[in-house]
């Protein structure tokens, strides 16, 4: 019989696959590290925890909402063809991500399934922020805007970060560098998002383990015209062959500093690369929010040992910013900076706590 407040989250990137088991009081019971999705060990998995804890409903991060979604929804078949509609703008996540919710339904039909959204965070961005300058019919028939990704882990970072430093999140301007195999800054004041790196799609902003960040539009129309790759073969180009893989012939951000300190040249332009975008685009979310209060790095690459975060900061002493690397080991969510301020930190990503709380707004518990 089913727990009647346990809940089955299931995360889906782009690089792999994080499940969760929360109770009622959101305390983790059982969490699965799996691939990507689409191997099969993914679909075993669920499986696997659906017939262990009963969970009484799941929960599944969804990457692009589009236009419509600005909040977390109860899944239905008008909600599953929506999101299939949005494959489009996210086809590295939107479809298999719907593969596996699809796949819970079809184990579980009569589960409820709540689909929480990324884009949901920035929903609320300002104009100036969220509009490209583009011909108005683009951007009234495409719906065409600045989405913004990484939502609910820009959300727990921020939350997170303020209680590290005993501040309420309203009294601060925060930086939120969720950096992973997908990558995005946040610029987050009085708890709001102000702006952010990530665009229309999550192909946009700093460089990736595989996607290029932000391009000047002017490559890839010339690429169409002058090379025999149609559209299919130049979006797999910067879905999967671009970022750090395409500079440095690896996507993982610690094998590329490694290569660093035994003097490969190629990594030492990767990492280079990375980290100019990384340090610019921080000075851009300080810039528009008038200043910044706390850095706080998370997500797969922004957790991990190694120097990258000090690396981030000797760059930007002018906004106050600098991070100890000697405090830079650990498994617990802390600060970097010692009593200094602006605060420098680095918090787990728990967007499984973030989706919990929004799936049970939605359940009514």
């Amino acid at each position: 019989m089913a727990d009647l407040k346990r809940l089955l989250v299931v995360n889906a990137g782009s690089s792999s696959t994080k499940c969760s088991v929360l109770d009622e009081n959101d305390v983790l019971v059982e969490h699965l590290g799996l691939p990507a999705p689409g191997e099969p060990a993914v679909a075993q998995g669920i499986e696997v925890l659906l017939d262990r804890f009963a969970p009484a409903a799941s929960v599944h991060r969804v990457v692009h909402g589009g236009p419509r979604f600005h909040q977390a929804v109860l899944v239905d078949a008008s909600v599953e063809a929506d999101i299939a509609a949005l494959g489009d703008l996210a086809p590295l996540h939107n479809p298999p991500g719907l593969a596996l919710l699809e796949r819970v339904r079809k184990v579980a039909p009569d589960l409820p399934a709540i689909a929480c959204f990324d884009t949901a965070f920035f929903a609320g961005l300002p104009e100036t922020a969220s509009t490209y300058a583009l011909p108005a019919e683009w951007r009234s028939r495409f719906a065409i805007r600045r989405y913004g990704f990484h939502g609910l882990s820009h959300a727990w970072a921020s939350r997170r970060v303020a209680e590290l430093v005993v501040r309420r999140p309203e009294e601060l301007r925060v930086v939120s560098a969720h950096l992973g195999a997908g990558a995005s800054l946040a610029a987050i004041v009085n708890g709001h998002p102000l702006d952010t790196t990530m665009g229309f799609t999550p192909l946009d902003g700093l460089v990736m383990a595989t996607r290029p960040g932000s391009v000047d539009p002017g490559v890839i129309t010339l690429v169409l015209r002058h090379s025999r790759m149609d559209v299919d073969q130049v979006e797999d180009a910067l879905e999967r062959r671009s970022g750090l893989v395409a500079l440095a012939g690896t996507p993982d951000l610690e094998e590329v500093i490694e290569r660093v300190e035994g003097g490969d040249h190629r990594a030492e332009l990767a990492y280079g690369v990375y980290l100019h975008r990384l340090r610019a685009g921080i000075a851009a979310m300080a810039a528009a929010m008038g200043g910044i209060d706390a850095l706080v790095f998370t997500g797969g690459a922004g957790e991990a040992p190694g120097p990258m975060r000090s690396d981030t900061c000797r760059g930007l002493g002018f906004l106050g910013l600098h991070a100890d690397g000697r405090t830079g080991e650990g498994s617990d969510d802390r600060l970097l900076s010692g009593d200094r301020f602006p605060a420098v930190a680095v918090v787990h990503s728990r967007e499984d706590l973030q989706m919990a709380h929004q799936a049970r707004e939605v359940l009514g518990w």
